[in-house]
């Protein structure tokens, strides 16, 4: 590579950092904020802890998950949904702590989640959405079995 080129490309990249827009991220600690939400049981003690009210069933978010999971250690887990979510949280009943995780979604991301989950047996699975601006929850749930257990099952 000749030297013009090197700093030709150094150039541009400078140029793109500093003139490109600047996301505003953010996350919460919802393990400080919201304690309760992650010593809940039950999803629905949870969604309360969490959220503070109760979320209506919708098709607008969705996740895919195997039916039959046969390492309850690994589950592959997809959340997608085309709203304006603010916050993203996936409970489960089938571990001592109802609360699996929480995501901060950044403005205007497109919402597509992939990540594992364990669980040590049998439950439902639930999502919950908070719509940004709007505060309203929104929620879809089924039920994966797990033929070994993830935790220490």
């Amino acid at each position: 590579m000749d030297r013009r080129k090197f700093f030709k490309g150094v150039g541009l990249v400078a140029f793109a950092a500093i003139v490109a827009p600047t996301t505003d991220l953010k996350a919460v600690d919802f393990r400080a904020t919201k304690p309760d939400a992650w010593e809940a049981d039950k999803t629905t003690k949870g969604i309360q802890a969490l959220f503070g009210a109760t979320p209506v069933e919708s098709k607008e978010i969705s996740f895919k998950a195997p039916k039959l999971a046969e390492n309850g250690g690994s589950i592959p887990i997809t959340i997608k949904s085309k709203l304006d979510l603010e916050t993203i949280a996936l409970f489960q009943d089938a571990n001592p702590r109802s609360l699996s995780c929480v995501f901060s979604v950044p403005v205007g991301a497109i919402i597509e989640y992939d990540f594992r989950i364990k669980m040590r047996q049998t439950a439902f699975v639930t999502v919950v959405g908070k719509v940004r601006g709007s505060g309203k929850l929104i929620m879809t749930s089924k039920e994966i079995d797990v033929s070994i257990g993830g935790c220490g099952g």
